[in-house]
């Protein structure tokens, strides 16, 4: 019998996205609710005075670019993507605790340590930036819960796209991805750049553990009629 043909990077993710796809959905879309409950009250009531982060040179030289928006929202697309990608119903379990470990962390920082980045923050009629100024308060800054999450999502989708054996330019769309949120957190003045530091290392914290102990990563062989045979990576 002859050798099944190997399975081609493109198949494969198109395996991993369809997996559990509902699931996946549902999945995010509730968790991100949930977060933004804890994190809305405790910006709302903090319970600690109110540290005001420092502003450093580097915050000086970065100018207001409003319409660096697109990228800062692009972040709620960007975070369904890793736990989208993972194989199993187990993986796919063992993501969401550590990313909600994180988000848990981040809360517990902002409940014992709350912080908000300088009141004059500039305005702009740019489309959706009254809305977010209406809606998200200047607090919550350090860490910067967007920028680890980011982070976060970036060192676990390299992970996939690497098993995968992807092109390079997909893994450098995805960091260029990160990149550009990253940056939008300063652009838009809603953190200071201690903020985005301190985020960047939260998130590094929990994904690197992360990539250790969790189920052994899977990839697709082989995929005939629709069906796919699944081994662990070695």
């Amino acid at each position: 019998m002859a050798p099944s043909p190997p399975q081609t990077w493109t198949a494969d993710i198109g395996l991993r996205i369809r997996r559990h796809f509902a699931l996946k959905v549902i999945g995010v879309t509730v968790f991100t609710w949930l977060f933004f409950i804890g994190y809305f009250h405790m910006l709302r009531h903090p319970d600690f005075a109110v540290t005001v982060m420092p502003l450093t040179a580097l915050d000086h030289l970065i100018p207001f670019q409003p319409q660096a928006l697109a990228a800062y929202f692009s972040l709620w697309l960007y975070v369904g993507i890793a736990p989208g990608l993972q194989l199993s119903f187990r993986e796919l379990v063992v993501y969401g605790l550590w990313v909600g470990a994180l988000c848990l962390t981040g809360l517990g920082l902002f409940h014992y340590w709350p912080t908000q980045v300088p009141l004059a923050a500039p305005t702009s009629d740019f489309p959706g930036f009254a809305l977010l100024q209406g809606v998200d308060a200047p607090g919550n800054a350090c860490p910067s819960m967007h920028v680890a999450v980011a982070m976060f999502t970036a060192i676990r989708i390299h992970d996939v796209l690497r098993h995968a054996r992807t092109p390079v330019f997909v893994r450098l769309l995805n960091w260029l991805w990160f990149a550009a949120i990253a940056w939008s957190t300063l652009a838009i003045k809603q953190h200071v750049v201690l903020d985005a530091l301190a985020g960047a290392l939260l998130g590094i914290a929990f994904a690197l553990p992360s990539l250790r102990w969790r189920p052994g990563p899977q990839r697709v062989t082989r995929a005939v009629l629709g069906r796919a045979d699944i081994i662990p990576h070695r």
